[in-house]
């Protein structure tokens, strides 16, 4: 099978493909949304994004074109740890405080604030499409005074020296990557709980109508481990909201749910149902 993944090679994203496909062909993509489209348009036979991180949320690219543009389920879901490393080019190693720039993705570069703001702070900071593009840019860029924040296989990948181990806010830093299939996928893994994605968007001038919409799984004991608001991009102040929910043994009660939603007016989008894989790392912590 062609798995895509939000590249370049060492990339986040790239090790847990690794991991959920240890022996599939793995494609490189630029961009989430070059991922997911691939998927979409049928070119790979599945695709890993990243979809929600410890520190930062929500990864909301992600989010946004699960509801608005792909139709491909979510088949699995994998729960990585996630340890940010400062990098930069062997010959910058000695000058690296003094680097001009500090480059990673977005998420990397929130989920290192504090780190930056102690010890690089007003250093102009450069968003890149994935953490191993910033890796990748400084190995092509000997000269370049800047440093990468990008994971420990990134540093190997493309030749370049670690100097500070962990940079990221907090020790326990994980994110949650989607594998999106057409395809009903068998992994390897050790599976944990089952879990529904849905979408929600909330009836029109219905009062207390995100209440109403929750009552509904509240009363059926169906527990959500998520809940979170997009933008509909239609009009200032319009919404849909993503659930994740426990669903394991209660796939009736939850169509008794999505149904009572509709009753009320709500329209609700099921993204998947699927199982958690968390790896863990070689002392068996996740």
């Amino acid at each position: 099978m062609d798995i895509a993944y939000l590249g370049p090679v060492a990339s986040f994203t790239h090790s847990a493909a690794q991991y959920a496909f240890p022996d599939e062909n793995l494609v490189p993509l630029g961009a989430i949304p070059d991922a997911i489209m691939a998927i979409q348009k049928g070119e790979v036979d599945a695709a890993v994004v990243p979809i929600e991180n410890t520190i930062e949320g929500g990864v909301n690219i992600t989010l946004d074109y699960l509801f608005h543009f792909a139709d491909v389920p979510i088949q699995a879901e994998i729960v990585l740890p996630i340890a940010q490393h400062v990098m930069v080019h062997p010959k910058n190693e000695a000058v690296w405080k003094s680097a001009q720039k500090v480059l990673s993705h977005p998420q990397g570069l929130a989920q290192c604030a504090k780190f930056l703001q102690d010890h690089l702070y007003g250093v102009e900071q450069i968003a890149t499409p994935s953490t191993a593009y910033a890796a990748k840019w400084i190995k092509e860029h000997p000269d370049e005074l800047a440093a990468a924040i990008s994971p420990e296989m990134a540093a190997t990948e493309y030749g370049l020296h670690v100097v500070q181990n962990n940079a990221q806010d907090i020790e326990l830093n994980q994110t949650r990557f989607a594998v999106l299939s057409r395809k009903e996928l068998k992994l390897s893994l050790p599976a944990d709980e089952e879990k529904t994605s849905i979408s929600v968007i909330l009836p029109n001038n219905l009062p207390g109508a995100l209440h109403k919409v929750l009552s509904a799984f509240a009363w059926r004991d169906i527990d959500l481990s998520k809940i979170e608001s997009r933008p509909l991009k239609t009009s200032l102040g319009e919404y849909f909201f993503l659930i994740d929910l426990y669903s394991s043994k209660k796939t009736e009660l939850v169509q008794n749910a999505l149904s009572e939603i509709a009753l009320l007016g709500g329209e609700t989008k099921v993204l998947g149902t699927y199982h958690v894989f968390r790896i863990l790392t070689s002392n068996g912590e996740e």
